[in-house]
């Protein structure tokens, strides 16, 4: 896995990567604009240059990741909301793109019918790639189940997907935070639970399909429903889950990021690249690359 962090953008977009070199990060994860706001100014063309140079300076481009404004609920029945969600999210895409970034991660959104909410969704996602263009990726991120939250089952995750017509379905994957799906009450804390939720996800949605991560422990118990964060191996998932994940070679190749406070990210960082290191005798069996899977992605 490559192990990175969720690093500010205080000073200009580009200001991220030299954070992150700072942390001796292999990724980054980045928001463009406010996480709270719908409006956002610009990306100039001078800024988007810069962070593409400051970017591949610090051989970060490649493996960076935009997370969407969490006001995005693509679940929303007909209305104000739903409508400006859709706008949001195309918006998000075109900064990706302007950028020279392909992957952009986003809270699928709420709703009291998860079956309705699902369609919705794909729906919402089909409009937005549609009027953004280009060729960023959507990852839909793993939900905690808390409130009426969609995305606590895989199956609802596949189903969201699914909803995609086929023409843009391959612009659209996932993000696996394991503080989420732990809270979900997939059991990432033991050798076997970690197994059986790999495979389940595997059955069910696709291991191909996830390209990144979010490594967050979990200050609430499994199956609580609660999105809580904790340092990686401080919380209820425990470190032996974390041990497994980053020395996954199926995941080889795929981004994983820290989400504390980033004055955390240099010592968890180095503590994380020691977990992976060491030999794989609490790995999950090896199978595809990270590199294999992207080939095979659809």
């Amino acid at each position: 896995m490559l192990i990175g962090a969720h690093e500010s953008t205080a000073g200009g977009l580009h200001e991220a990567f030299g954070r992150a070199v700072s942390d001796r990060a292999e990724a980054v994860q980045v928001f463009t604009k406010s996480n709270r706001m719908w409006a956002a100014k610009p990306i100039l063309d001078e800024d988007a240059a810069r962070f593409r140079v400051e970017g591949e300076k610090a051989g970060l481009l490649a493996s960076c990741t935009v997370h969407a404004s969490y006001l995005i609920n693509l679940a929303a029945d007909a209305g104000e909301g739903r409508e400006k969600s859709i706008a949001a999210l195309a918006d998000e895409l075109r900064r990706c793109s302007q950028l020279g970034l392909d992957k952009l991660v986003l809270h699928p959104g709420s709703h009291a019918d998860s079956a309705r909410g699902c369609e919705s969704i794909g729906a919402g996602l089909a409009a937005a790639l549609e009027e953004a263009g280009g060729d960023c990726r959507v990852l839909l991120e793993t939900a905690a189940g808390q409130g009426n939250a969609i995305g606590r089952s895989f199956e609802e995750l596949a189903l969201m997907r699914a909803t995609v017509p086929k023409k843009l379905r391959e612009r659209v994957s996932f993000c696996l935070d394991t503080c989420h799906v732990f809270a979900a009450g997939y059991d990432l804390s033991t050798v076997d639970g970690y197994t059986q939720a790999m495979d389940a996800f595997d059955r069910v949605v696709g291991l191909k399909l996830i390209e990144a991560f979010h490594l967050n422990d979990s200050k609430k118990p499994l199956g609580c429903n609660v999105d809580r964060h904790e340092h990686p191996g401080k919380g209820c998932i425990g470190q032996g889950a974390f041990e497994r994940l980053v020395n996954d070679e199926r995941f080889a190749q795929v981004p994983g990021f820290l989400e504390l406070p980033p004055e955390m990210n240099l010592g968890c960082l180095e503590e994380m690249r020691g977990w992976r290191s060491r030999t794989a005798s609490k790995s999950a069996p090896s199978g595809k690359s990270g590199v294999a899977r992207a080939k095979a992605r659809g």
